[in-house]
């Protein structure tokens, strides 16, 4: 999952929609995309989604780009127009208990897999944000900063980040006092000092070195953004760790 197949050349000012006209010109179509919001956060659900845009100018949506990007009203238009206009879409919401029970890396990738199988289309190809999701049956491309080149991934990026945001506005209703309507579970001062002050919640995700030391458990060392400390490691989890500037860039 790290090439394109042969034939399929995209130019570098193909623009967002390029790799899909790339896969379609060798007979790879649908073309799915998939994406996930809040894996850096240390309170609240992981949300993965999966998209598939329709071909021509059905499939074109304006504004359409990384959701980080994005202003949240400008999320919210183009939420609205990719769930309109996509062939299929889908959403998997995966609570904090199960993010702590398998480990950030292992909820995510199984949470990109339980999107893409619950699409009513299936795609020929699929183009994945950052790193490969295996056991799929069908061919795909693991792309860095993929929800910036590939429209289909930019879709889902959305789809995730929409859905979270207002699952995070309802946990503030419920959870006044760690502010998760500005934050949205991200570690910021103003989440720092809730925790400090209440300690976890029923929401907090308990893997995470901040959240532990918050709720008197002797095994969290200091807070600190470095990497190898930001999640709890027993074991049962793989994969790479957010890194300091995944952390900065996951709480604007």
């Amino acid at each position: 999952m790290t090439t394109l197949p042969r034939g399929a050349t995209v130019r570098r000012d193909a623009g967002l929609y390029g790799y899909e006209r790339a896969l379609r010109r060798v007979g790879l179509a649908p073309v799915a995309g998939v994406d996930e919001a809040g894996r850096g956060a240390c309170a609240g659900p992981l949300v993965a989604a999966a998209a598939i845009l329709p071909e021509g100018r059905a499939g074109i949506v304006p504004e359409l780009a990384d959701s980080k990007l994005l202003t949240a009203r400008a999320r919210e238009r183009c939420y609205a127009q990719v769930v309109r206009r996509a062939t299929a879409w889908s959403v998997v919401v995966v609570p904090p208990g199960e993010c702590d029970r398998l480990g950030m890396h292992v909820a995510n990738v199984e949470a990109l897999r339980r999107a893409l199988a619950r699409l009513t289309t299936r795609p020929a190809y699929v183009l994945t944000d950052g790193f490969p999701v295996d056991g799929l049956e069908v061919p795909g491309l693991a792309m860095w900063k993929g929800d910036r080149v590939a429209a289909c991934i930019s879709a889902a990026s959305v789809i995730a980040k929409v859905t979270r945001d207002r699952i995070m506005a309802e946990l503030h209703e419920h959870h006044p006092a760690y502010d998760f309507a500005t934050h949205k579970g991200y570690i910021t001062d103003e989440h720092a000092a809730a925790l400090t002050e209440h300690g976890p919640s029923a929401v907090h995700r308990m893997r995470f070195v901040n959240v532990r030391r918050a709720a008197g458990i002797v095994d969290a060392p200091p807070l600190t953004l470095e990497p190898q400390l930001f999640e709890v490691d027993d074991g049962s989890a793989t994969g790479p760790r957010p890194t300091r500037h995944d952390l900065q860039e996951a709480v604007r």
